[in-house]
C-alpha cells in the first residue's frame, strides 16, 4: 500500500458567516470568524486528530503536509 504524504483540506465560506476547513481524506471539519483563525483551528484540529494515531493505518505516510484550497463563488458584474 502506498501511503499518502498529504492532507488535503477544503476552505470555503460558512453558511451565515465565516469559513469552514474540511479536510478530504480524515474526518476533521472546522470554523473560524477569519481565514487565519480557520486556517489556526484546522492545523490544531488535525494534530489533535493524528496525535497517538499510528499514521500508516490511516493511509498516511509519516509528517504529512497538509494542502489547503479554497472555494470562491464567482460574482459577475
Amino acid at each position: 500500500m502506498q501511503l499518502q504524504h498529504t492532507i488535503k483540506a477544503v476552505v470555503r465560506c460558512g453558511d451565515n458567516s465565516g469559513y469552514v476547513a474540511e479536510c478530504l481524506e480524515i474526518p476533521v471539519v472546522t470554523q473560524g470568524r477569519t481565514l487565519d483563525e480557520t486556517i489556526a483551528n484546522l492545523h490544531e484540529a488535525v494534530s489533535l486528530h493524528l496525535e497517538d494515531e499510528d499514521l500508516s493505518d490511516m493511509g498516511l505516510a509519516a509528517n504529512p503536509t497538509m494542502i489547503v484550497t479554497m472555494e470562491l463563488e464567482m460574482v459577475h458584474a
